[in-house]
């Protein structure tokens, strides 16, 4: 179904509508963070916990997609061969498809096939790179940003607006040397900002902290449902996702060859003429809204 979804097969749209009936179980968490923070291994970790734990356990990994030639590696798969052994688990990898937040907006499609299948966890990890951490916030319940020592100190995440989106820090490889240094500036950081967000540490290489990790993503888990946040948190998501799909139906009905084609030929008037871009484009809406008269 996710394969018919991905490619916009006959009705695709008409699975997800069927399937949205049955979500609603799944906790989703996102796991974002630079290239090499170590996302792929702590999701890995979190596989196994998790299904120890009898939760069946589903990860999305979304690898960046070639401007060049289309296609991606979608090298996750290969990373975590060693989970794909395990009962009661699911990996998906998905190609960026071109969109600036590292995230395909065919994920939230799948996540919601999934959720449908009857899983109670979905991993949603990220290329970590452009936008990705916004978008992994307008998707997940719970997101987590992966940090290291050599991410430099850590004002940047202010500036980045990670303080914003951030359920749970996690800072990875702390063997390194500075990491006892990145942990203090982040904790001094999040309390002068007035947030209370756990900050874990872990070395994903030898299994450090990832137990008191899960721990603490489930601890937050029962905390969001009991408190009503979860559903506020999925409201305000659905309410951008609605956006995003009337705006893709727009586009769509509105970009016909015709209009392709006036659009082709305004742009000598553009050159030419200096007709401003913003005259093409009330020209091509207003040839639209009429047609929608």
């Amino acid at each position: 179904m996710i394969s018919i979804i991905e490619d916009g097969r006959p009705g695709w749209e008409n699975i997800l509508s069927r399937a949205f009936t049955k979500t609603g179980h799944a906790y989703r968490i996102g796991i974002t963070g630079p290239p090499g923070a170590g996302k792929s291994s702590l999701t890995n970790l979190l596989v196994k916990l998790f299904t120890s734990k009898n939760l069946k356990t589903a990860v999305i990994a979304v690898d960046p997609t070639s401007p060049f030639t289309g296609g991606a590696l979608l090298g996750d798969r290969v990373r975590m061969r060693d989970i794909t052994s395990l009962g009661d688990t699911y990996i998906r990898s998905m190609a960026s498809r071109g969109s600036l937040g590292g995230l395909s907006r065919k994920t939230v499609d799948a996540a919601d096939i999934i959720d449908a299948a009857g899983f109670d966890i979905i991993i949603l990890e990220t290329v970590g790179v452009g936008q990705s951490e916004l978008d992994i916030a307008r998707l997940a319940d719970c997101t987590i940003v992966t940090l290291v020592p050599e991410s430099g100190d850590s004002i940047q995440a202010m500036k980045a607006g990670l303080m914003e989106i951030a359920d749970l820090f996690v800072l990875n490889k702390c063997d390194r040397p500075g990491s006892d240094s990145a942990y203090s500036s982040l904790k001094t950081i999040l309390s002068i900002a007035g947030k209370e967000i756990p900050v874990i540490k872990t070395i994903a290489s030898t299994n450090g902290g990832i137990t008191e990790l899960a721990e603490e993503i489930l601890k937050l888990k029962e905390s969001q449902f009991a408190g009503g946040v979860i559903l506020k948190k999925r409201k305000e998501n659905y309410n951008i996702r609605i956006r995003q799909i009337i705006s893709e139906k727009l586009s769509e009905r509105l970009w016909t060859s015709g209009r392709e084609q006036y659009l082709r030929n305004s742009l000598e008037n553009l050159i030419v003429d200096k007709l401003s871009p913003f005259e093409i484009a009330d020209r091509i809406i207003k040839q639209f809204e009429n047609e929608l008269k």
